[in-house]
């Protein structure tokens, strides 16, 4: 038996935690047109053919500008929801956690649909992100780190 939904695509995709010197965690607002905004971490889809840790080193990339090796994976989650292009999926999706010498980020290498979706990025207290006002995905975001961190 499957651990996946019948009848929905399973979407493969590579999630980054991007952790600067003083703990704060990147984040990215996405404000799509048919629902509330919502704060994601780096990463996105694998490509055809891609691992996640090549998805993972090439979104890292892509969405930061940072080169790095993300690291080992530290958490895997299977949620379902709604792409930004509308499409119902079962998600897929592994994390990375990577520390990072300076607070700063390259956006320069965002696709077309990334730019108009990734509204905004910010630094997050693991505090802020257990209680911001706007959802943030996935929701045990603070305990993945703190775990992450214990092991």
């Amino acid at each position: 038996m499957s651990e996946f939904a019948p009848g929905k695509r399973v979407r493969r995709s590579a999630r980054i935690i991007v952790i600067a010197p003083d703990d704060s965690v990147l984040m990215f607002r996405f404000d799509v047109a048919d629902r509330p905004p919502f704060w994601v971490t780096a990463g996105g889809e694998c490509e055809a053919g891609e691992t996640f840790d090549q998805a993972a080193r090439r979104e890292l990339r892509e969405e930061t500008g940072i080169i790095a090796d993300p690291g080992p994976q530290v958490a895997r989650t299977t949620p379902e929801f709604i792409t930004v292009e509308g499409e119902p999926v079962q998600a897929d999706e592994r994390y990375y956690i990577l520390r990072v010498s300076e607070a700063r980020i390259d956006t320069s290498g965002h696709t077309a649909l990334e730019q108009k979706v990734m509204t905004q990025h910010r630094w997050f207290t693991l505090a802020e992100l257990s209680n911001w006002k706007e959802a943030v995905f996935p929701e045990n975001l603070a305990q993945i780190i703190r775990n992450a961190a214990s092991s």
